[in-house]
C-alpha cells in the first residue's frame, strides 16, 4: 500500500448479521490494529438503506486515504457505488449475512485479523459491472443511471429470491432467510423465460449469472471461470422450466459438476441485454439486493475503482 496512505474511512452497518455487540468490539480492535499499522481510522456507521453510499461519497470530496468497508454484500455494494469512478481505495472487513468479496479475496472472517491484511495491502485498479435500466424502467432499486456491482449480479429466480426475503428475517436469522426464500420460490416461481443478447448471439433462458467473481453465495460457486482482474463476465444461463430440474442443480452445484448439465451454457462477455420473452416480469440482484426488473443491460466499466487487496506470499496463500 502507499506510505503516503496515512487515515481511513470505516463504514458499518451497525444492525447487519448477527452478534452485533461481539462485532462492535472487533471494530474497536480493527482500529487499533490500522493505528499500530500507521493508519487513523474514523468510524462511519451506516443508518439506512443508501447510507453507506452517501458515506463513501463523503469520503471522496473529503478527500480520504482509504475507505474501509465493514458488512455484508449489501454494505460493500453501497460502498462501491459511492467510490466507482474515483482513486480512493476500498478494503473489506467481512461481517454480515454473507460476503463474497472477503472470499474472492481469501480475506479471513475475522474482523481483527482481517485488518491486520490491510497496512500491506496492494491497491490493484479493477473494472467494475454496471447494470442499467431500457425502456424507462427505473424504481428505487434501480435508479435511471443504473447501479454498479462488484461480484455478481443476475436475473430469474435468484433476482425473486432476494426480491422476496424478508427483510427481517434475514435480519435474525442470516443466510437462513435466502434459504427459506429459495424453497418457496421453488413451489411458487413460474420460470418465466427471458430473452438474452450478447456479442451478437441471442439466447432464450429462465435464469441468468452475470459474474465478475467466482464465488456467488453462501458455499457456492457458479461463474468459476470469472477474474475480478479481467475487464470481462463470466455469464452462465439455464434454460430448463421445470421445477425438478431446478432442484437437481442444487446437487450438482454442490459438487462441482453444474456446468456438465443439459440446459447449462456459459461464456465471457463484456455486455449483455437481457429482457422478458414473455409477459411475466423477471426480477433481477445485483450483490444480493434487489435490482428491479428486466428489461436491463449489463456492462463492464473499465478502470472503475481501485480496491486493496492482501498481499500474498510466493505459495500464494494470503499473509
Amino acid at each position: 500500500m502507499p506510505n503516503d496512505i496515512k487515515d481511513a474511512l470505516l463504514i458499518y452497518n451497525p444492525v447487519s448479521g448477527r452478534r452485533r455487540a461481539r462485532r462492535f468490539a472487533e471494530i474497536e480492535q480493527a482500529v487499533r490494529i490500522l493505528k499500530e499499522g500507521g493508519i487513523t481510522t474514523e468510524l462511519a456507521p451506516t443508518s439506512g438503506p443508501a447510507s453507506a453510499m452517501h458515506i463513501a461519497r463523503q469520503a471522496v470530496e473529503q478527500r480520504r486515504g482509504i475507505v474501509i468497508a465493514c458488512g455484508g454484500d449489501g454494505t460493500i455494494n453501497e460502498v462501491v457505488n459511492g467510490l466507482a469512478r474515483n482513486q480512493i481505495p476500498m478494503a473489506v472487513l467481512p461481517a454480515g449475512t454473507a460476503n463474497v468479496l472477503a472470499k474472492e479475496l481469501g480475506v479471513p472472517w475475522d474482523i481483527p485479523h482481517a485488518a491486520r491484511l490491510i497496512p500491506n495491502a496492494v491497491v490493484r485498479r479493477i473494472a467494475l459491472g454496471i447494470v442499467v435500466p431500457l425502456d424507462g424502467n427505473v424504481s428505487a432499486a434501480m435508479p435511471r443511471e443504473g447501479r454498479y456491482f462488484l461480484s455478481v449480479a443476475g436475473a430469474g429466480p435468484d433476482g425473486a429470491i432476494v426480491n422476496g426475503v424478508h427483510a427481517g428475517l434475514k435480519k435474525h436469522t442470516g443466510i437462513l432467510a435466502y434459504w427459506a426464500e429459495g424453497f418457496r420460490q421453488l413451489v411458487r416461481y413460474n420460470f418465466a423465460e427471458m430473452r438474452i443478447r450478447s456479442h451478437g448471439q441471442e439466447r432464450h433462458a429462465t435464469i441468468i449469472v452475470v459474474g465478475r467473481t467466482k464465488h456467488y453465495g453462501g458455499p457456492f460457486k457458479i461463474t468459476t471461470g470469472a477474474d475480478l482482474f479481467v475487464d470481462s463476465f463470466e455469464i452462465l444461463t439455464y434454460s430448463k422450466r421445470s421445477r425438478f430440474a431446478y432442484a437437481s442443480c442444487l446437487p450438482a452445484l454442490w459438487m462441482g459438476t453444474l456446468r456438465a448439465r443439459e440446459g447449462i451454457d456459459a461464456w465471457k462477455a463484456d455486455h449483455s441485454i437481457c429482457e422478458p420473452a414473455g409477459s411475466h416480469p423477471v426480477y433481477a440482484q445485483v450483490d444480493g439486493e434487489p435490482a428491479g426488473r428486466l428489461p436491463l443491460s449489463f456492462q463492464i466499466v473499465p478502470d472503475a475503482l481501485s480496491l486493496l487487496v492482501p498481499a500474498r506470499p510466493a505459495g500464494g496463500a494470503v499473509a
